[in-house]
Formats: C-alpha cells, sequence, structure tokens
C-alpha cells in the first residue's frame, strides 16, 4: 500500500519506532523504520530519540532514494540505503523495520541462520531466516549483502548487527519483527538443550502452501452447523 497522506504515514512510523522500543524489541535508537509513499520512501532520522520526534522529523528519500539526497530537517538513517535498495528491488515490499533486538543480534553475531525448526519460519517465505555476511553499517556492501539474504524472503538476519523485517505494510513488518525476534529466542534457547529438530523441506513446502490462505485463518462455519 502506498501512502498519500504524508501526515499520517510519518506519524505510524513514529507510533510504530515508540512501540518498538516500549516493547523491549529495539533499544536507544538504533533501529530504523520506513514505509514507501507516492513520492518515494519515508525513512526516521538519524540519532532522534523515537519520544522527541514530530512528524515533521520524517526525512523524505525523493525518487528511488538512491540519488544520496534526503528531504527534511535532519539526517536520514544511516541505514537508509539498504532500505532504498528493497523498496527498489521489490515491488512487494512497502514497509521495512530494521532492529538490534537481542536474540536476533545474539545469533547475527554467529553469522547463523535459523533453520527450518519451527513451521513460523514459513511466514518468511523459505526454509529458513539467512544470515547475511558482515558489512559496515551504512555501506553499499551491507545493503548487497542484504539484498542476497532476503533473497525469496521478508525477513533475515545482518552479520554481527541486527535485523531486517520487511512487509505490505508498517503492522505486517512489525508483526515479522516480532516473529524473528521469538523465532531466534527460541533457536537459542532449544540450542541449549541439544539440536533441534529440523522440519523437512517437505513439511516446510506443506507450511507455505497452507499459510497462502491467510495464516490463522478460521474454516467457515457448515450450513446448519453451530
Amino acid at each position: 500500500m502506498v501512502h498519500k497522506n504524508n501526515t499520517e504515514a510519518r506519524q505510524s512510523i513514529i507510533d510504530a519506532c515508540l512501540w518498538m522500543n516500549s516493547s523491549g524489541l529495539n533499544q536507544g535508537t538504533s533501529g530504523n523504520i520506513s514505509l514507501r509513499s507516492d513520492e518515494g520512501a519515508l525513512i526516521t532520522p538519524s540519532s532522534m530519540a523515537y519520544e522527541d520526534m514530530v512528524a515533521e522529523d520524517i526525512m523524505l528519500l525523493p525518487g528511488d532514494g538512491l540519488s544520496g539526497e534526503a528531504i527534511g530537517p535532519n539526517r536520514p538513517s544511516s541505514e537508509w540505503r539498504f532500505h532504498a535498495d528493497i523498496y527498489n528491488e521489490r515491488d512487494d515490499v512497502h514497509a521495512v523495520v530494521h532492529t538490534h533486538s537481542i536474540y536476533a543480534t545474539a545469533l547475527s553475531m554467529l553469522g547463523r541462520d535459523i533453520p527450518a525448526c519451527h513451521y513460523m519460519i514459513g511466514i518468511f517465505g523459505g526454509d529458513s531466516i539467512r544470515c547475511a555476511e558482515y558489512a559496515h553499517y551504512g555501506s553499499a556492501e551491507l545493503s548487497a549483502n542484504a539484498l542476497v539474504a532476503l533473497k525469496d524472503r521478508t525477513g533475515c538476519l545482518l552479520g554481527t548487527h541486527g535485523a531486517i523485517a520487511c512487509g505490505s505494510d508498517l503492522k505486517q513488518a512489525l508483526w515479522r519483527a516480532g516473529e524473528l525476534e521469538a523465532l531466534s529466542q527460541q533457536y537459542h534457547l532449544a540450542c541449549q538443550l541439544g539440536d533441534p529438530k529440523i522440519l523437512t523441506k517437505q513439511q516446510m513446502g506443506e507450511v507455505r502452501d497452507r499459510m497462502k490462505t491467510g495464516y490463522g485463518v478460521w474454516p467457515k462455519k457448515r450450513s446448519g452447523k453451530a
């Protein structure tokens, strides 16, 4: 969904940032959020406390976002490049959430993919959540590595850095960011007890097929039945 009311869209980014920190999904100003708009991409400013932000502080990356110029009173997030590149590469993505959530970041420090240890891996589009190779924050190399890890996926870990979650809207991207952190914690805890059981490609394929009709959709009631 492309937002045409930029004031409402800008405020939704601030609200998402405040929720992200209050929920424990992120700390301080380490994370960043963007939203596709009719003019380009709206993105959080760099190094500004979320509670101090007003709608006018949200920056606009015009056009394809890669000109190196941003519109607004601040500097855009230092990670603006991978946000812009994701939008240019993926027509299905309209919101991007980047966090330094504790367990996802811990796994990223190991450079470890999350295998199909739980069927909820399927909401990210494949049989694993990949971990991108490390590169300096804000760099073109980091962006390129993230795109590789996100191929046919809607979430990934960033090597020794954090995590990215994408969605068709901001609500979905935030939900995936939360699920990515939960899966990271579950995988971490399971590894403390032994080797987690990994679902097969066939099992994960069946999961993704079921999810195509909408995860959590209840069957319709039969006629005449309670």
